[in-house]
């Protein structure tokens, strides 16, 4: 009688002792994968050389619609370590978003887009760096993806190519003075610039509460470490 209780208490113990194996196994699996991912993605798009970013400047044109007006101009991004310059300028609406290291200035009023350099692939840099975290995308859409979210809070769930593990899309949703925008991201075509992968054409789509807008860029310019004056970033 006493060994049957003691093999019913050790057969209870294993019964456990496998449960959490496969609970954890099942818990770190899309983890895994997901860092997996991210790694792949990294590489794909320079690895050391991508690490190596100290600068960032990307200019083109750009075509917005708001509803059905399509609106043409122009757009730059330079990004310095934390520092960047959003520049969106077209005859019926334009956006400058400029942060100095310590403030943000917007150029319209009560609307402050998320930080350049914590959405999209200006993150990707950043992959490996103290805070910065991979995990599993938590949306919907299907696909090999990971979600990195800077130590602000702020993330982008990317998605990557079967083939080459460049990006092909990436999604983000962010919540600024109590509403919630979304944006996201098709990335139709790369160029490679001192052996990094940076996207050169690609559409966006922003929904900003009641209003629906969507832009196409086409880079024209890309320069990487260029050297870049301070003054560019005064928020004055």
């Amino acid at each position: 009688m006493k060994f049957l209780y003691v093999a019913i208490i050790v057969a209870f113990a294993m019964f456990s002792i496998d449960a959490q194996k496969e609970e954890f196994t099942k818990g770190t699996k899309p983890l895994l994968e997901a860092a997996a991912n991210a790694k792949q993605a990294f590489e794909a798009h320079g690895g050391t050389k991508l690490k190596g970013i100290k600068t960032l400047v990307v200019k083109g044109g750009v075509d917005v619609t708001v509803q059905t007006q399509s609106l043409p101009g122009g757009f730059s991004t330079v990004i310095s370590g934390e520092k960047y310059v959003l520049d969106i300028q077209t005859a019926f609406q334009s956006i400058k978003q400029t942060f100095d290291g310590t403030n943000t200035v917007s150029s319209i009023n009560g609307i402050t887009l998320p930080p350049v350099t914590s959405l999209g692939f200006p993150m990707l840099p950043r992959y490996g760096d103290d805070g910065y975290l991979v995990s599993q995308v938590s949306g919907k859409k299907k696909g090999k993806g990971f979600r990195l979210t800077a130590p602000d809070g702020f993330y982008t769930d990317f998605y990557i190519d079967e083939k080459t593990g460049l990006i092909s899309s990436y999604e983000s949703a962010y919540e600024m003075n109590g509403r919630t925008f979304s944006t996201s991201i098709e990335v139709d075509k790369y160029k490679v610039v001192d052996g990094i992968s940076v996207p050169e054409r690609y559409s966006q789509r922003f929904d900003l509460g009641p209003i629906t807008a969507y832009a196409s860029f086409k880079a024209k310019d890309i320069l990487i470490n260029s050297k870049i004056d301070d003054a560019v970033f005064s928020a004055k």
